[in-house]
């Protein structure tokens, strides 16, 4: 696979690339996007089915706890350690499409597990990129809420940095904050555009369900089967609609990154066997190849 053109793009032309990669290369996120769901609802099922081969509940003396207190604190440690273990997993999902977008983009085959397993080696970076920027978004939030949307936007392409230029969360931030100095309002129509995808995908798939259900009423059986697939389609919106986002910003690290630090000519001369030493990014250095779109 050739590596994509590189140039300055405007922002109508990142979200085109976006939706271009996003469909030359479906099965590969969507892919990625379904292995934490795929694995939760397999949990889910078994959870569900176990309890149902343990039969009915066995009835309990007048004052006393159905369950001890210590079933139930570790049934509680047990759903802790499964929220964890489900968040990080879709933490290194989210980081496996960053690489895969990142390989595609410069000409290499992205390959599923092979995504995953370079996100894994930097899940600390991305557990620190969260907390920090949770903090960041937080305070900002706190400050009339205006603050906190232009933060994570400053932040929006710290993920990229610390998986392809391998640093740690705090020098992915300050290079997230100075690769989106003065085009943070790009950052913020992708999470525009993600949100109202997914409101439009979830308002498709659920309002026919919703519909169904006040149906029927009367039979509750029937009723149960339709909450049941609109969870299962809504799962699927969510599948479908993730990767977009994560696409977008990876786009939008290259398209800053040529603008800011010449990254063309570090393709080109990397093409060519010379030193592609980065300049740091500054004020905006305009491609010498492409038009330099605004």
């Amino acid at each position: 696979m050739s590596a994509l053109d590189f140039r300055p793009l405007s922002l109508g032309e990142i979200l085109d690339r976006t939706f271009f990669l996003y469909r030359r290369n479906f099965l590969l996120f969507v892919g990625i996007a379904a292995i934490p769901y795929a694995i939760l609802v397999v949990l889910v099922s078994s959870f569900v089915l176990l309890a149902r081969l343990a039969g009915p509940a066995r009835s309990v003396a007048p004052g006393r706890m159905p369950i001890s207190p210590w079933a139930m604190g570790a049934a509680g440690g047990g759903f802790f350690l499964a929220f964890i273990l489900f968040f990080s997993l879709f933490l290194i999902s989210a980081g496996a499409a960053v690489i895969a977008v990142s390989e595609i983009y410069v000409g290499r085959p992205a390959r599923i597990w092979g995504a995953f397993r370079a996100a894994l080696k930097r899940i600390w970076s991305l557990l620190g990129i969260l907390f920090l920027g949770f903090l960041m978004v937080a305070a900002g939030f706190i400050l009339l809420v205006f603050p906190g949307i232009y933060l994570g936007c400053r932040m929006s392409v710290a993920f990229a940095s610390a998986l392809v230029d391998e640093v740690g969360p705090v020098e992915a931030i300050q290079r997230s904050f100075a690769l989106t100095k003065g085009f943070a309002w790009r950052a913020f129509m992708i999470f525009f555009l993600t949100v109202v995808i997914s409101w439009a995908l979830v308002g498709l798939f659920q309002v026919p369900f919703m519909i169904l259900i006040a149906a029927s009423s009367k039979n509750p059986s029937l009723a149960i089967l339709w909450m049941v697939l609109m969870e299962i389609t809504n799962l699927c919106a969510s599948v479908l609609v993730a990767p977009v986002g994560t696409i977008g910003f990876v786009v939008l690290y290259y398209d800053l990154r040529v603008r800011k630090e010449a990254f063309d000519l570090q393709m080109m001369m990397r093409a060519i066997g010379a030193d592609p030493t980065p300049p740091p990014a500054t004020g905006g250095v305009p491609s010498m190849f492409g038009r330099d779109a605004s």
